[in-house]
């Protein structure tokens, strides 16, 4: 099933950290925590699962936004934005130094968050995937932690981008420039050859039962001689595929 988007926010302004997450949540996000100092928010990538984080570069610690940056770029595969009230050439310059992927300078709006998050994201998934089809990327250096593309894959719906467990996906069809990405009780539409979809999930799951298939083996209810059954749902299926599975459950 689709889940929102998690965020950290740190911010030791409590009324400003407490606007940003009526503004986020009213949009549909889900706020994870709201922390004030480097050390909790520390904590709370340990512990939980976070997608973004958004960051004040001067908190009330020792430690400031811009440790708390590096230490994400250095343990965690999620990006995260600076939200300040400093936009001089010397806190962006230093801010330029861990990567950040974003800057939202304070005060803002609503629209202007949602608009720098959902670039953000954006940005950071086209990124990871684009990092791993040139090869610079392997599975052993995305830690396991925080790994926001390790058990599921993001589908935009509407305004919001919403994390799909690879587990509920059923089956996807193509059609035309589309895909239909059908999971236990909904249905996202994605632009994406089928071919390239398929390469962005788990090999031991998901097999391309037909041209316009892709099907996950664990969803399969039935099998005939021309197709199976996924949730009442018949699918055409290739020689090759059925040979496969009826291979594998002999085995």
């Amino acid at each position: 099933m689709e889940q929102p988007i998690k965020i950290l926010i740190v911010e030791d302004n409590v009324i400003i950290a407490d606007d940003m997450q009526s503004m986020l949540e009213e949009i549909g996000y889900e706020i994870v925590d709201n922390v004030i100092v480097y050390e909790q928010a520390e904590k709370v990538l340990k512990s939980e699962q976070v997608d973004l984080v958004l960051i004040d570069i001067i908190l009330a610690s020792d430690k400031t936004g811009i440790d708390l940056g590096k230490h994400i770029r250095e343990n965690y595969d999620i990006p995260f934005i600076f939200v300040t009230s400093n936009s001089d050439r010397a806190t962006v310059e230093n801010a330029k130094t861990v990567k950040p992927n974003g800057y939202l300078v304070k005060p803002f709006e609503q629209q202007d968050l949602y608009t720098s998050i959902e670039i953000a994201l954006s940005n950071f998934i086209y990124g990871t995937a684009k990092s791993s089809e040139d090869g610079n990327v392997s599975d052993d250096d995305v830690p396991m932690s925080n790994s926001v593309l390790k058990d599921s894959i993001f589908v935009k719906k509407q305004h919001l981008y919403y994390r799909i467990q690879f587990g509920d996906i059923q089956f996807i069809k193509a059609d035309n420039v589309y895909l239909e990405v059908n999971t236990v009780d909904k249905k996202f539409l994605v632009r994406s050859p089928l071919k390239d979809y398929l390469e962005k999930l788990p090999k031991n799951k998901f097999y391309r039962a037909h041209k316009s298939y892709i099907v996950n083996v664990d969803h399969i209810d039935a099998i005939n001689s021309r197709d199976i059954m996924i949730n009442n749902n018949l699918i055409p299926i290739s020689k090759d595929f059925k040979e496969f599975i009826i291979s594998s459950m002999n085995s």
